[in-house]
């Protein structure tokens, strides 16, 4: 049974993911289809500093409104053409956001929430975590569902995954080159020189394999390599805490 303490660290972790991912999601508009000028063009009128570089963010929710709508790259001065995997990235967080505010007004028997933009909609769900706060289940949804789409815009954006070095000597190679991959939720061996005994395992031939263990192989593996099992669940817990002191 969750216990209030719990809860409450639940809804403070998924207050932080709702800031990062108000931090992030702007940004991930702006890399939807950035402007560039042809080498032939000519240079930018020096005396008129004030000319707008690039695509105003009037012009950058035209293009999005456009490829949501047809799949097509709006008209406009750049021929720079829209990523599909931003735009994919934006049409999966604006729905997600969408269904976890209706999501949540829905648990609270509250009315249907009004249409609003993205940012809107996450301060609103927000705002709804100290009603939320008895209800394990949710604050606990709302918590995953904003790391997940907060993790997303990181991948987008390339921001390197976190890695966090944890004790302990590798059980197949001996090498102090075990590390925490939060977002995975995994621990690797990142010996590029790792070799096991299994004759089928991909270490034979795959110089790119890496040994891995889940979640469910921690303790096995905290015994085996003299790490330990309260260091290694905390290293690789996927905390909004670490992703901001970054």
């Amino acid at each position: 049974m969750t216990t209030r303490a719990e809860n409450e660290k639940t809804a403070h972790d998924a207050v932080l993911w709702i800031e990062l991912l108000l931090k992030q999601f702007p940004e991930l508009l702006g890399e939807l289809a950035p402007a560039h000028r042809s080498p032939s063009a000519p240079p930018p009128d020096s005396a008129r500093p004030s000319a707008p570089q690039g695509r105003s963010r009037a012009e950058r929710e035209e293009a999005l409104r456009a490829e949501q709508l047809h799949g097509l790259t709006p008209s406009g001065p750049t021929t720079a053409p829209l990523r599909l995997h931003v735009s994919d990235a934006i049409r999966d967080i604006t729905d997600g956001v969408v269904e976890l505010d209706e999501a949540v007004h829905d648990r609270l028997r509250l009315p249907r929430p009004r249409r609003a933009q993205v940012a809107e909609r996450l301060l609103r769900v927000a705002s709804l975590l100290g009603q939320a706060a008895g209800d394990a289940l949710l604050t606990t949804h709302i918590r995953d569902e904003t790391r997940r789409m907060a993790r997303r815009c990181t991948r987008v954006l390339g921001s390197t995954e976190p890695v966090v070095r944890v004790r302990g000597r590798c059980p197949w190679c001996d090498s102090v080159s075990l590390r925490a991959f939060p977002a995975r939720r995994a621990v690797l061996c990142v010996n590029p020189a790792c070799r096991c005994a299994d004759r089928e395992c991909d270490c034979r031939t795959d110089p790119a394999h890496r040994h891995g263990w889940s979640e469910g192989a921690w303790a096995r593996l905290a015994a085996e390599s003299g790490g330990d099992l309260t260091e290694l669940s905390g290293s690789t817990a996927d905390t909004a805490e670490r992703e901001v002191r970054r």
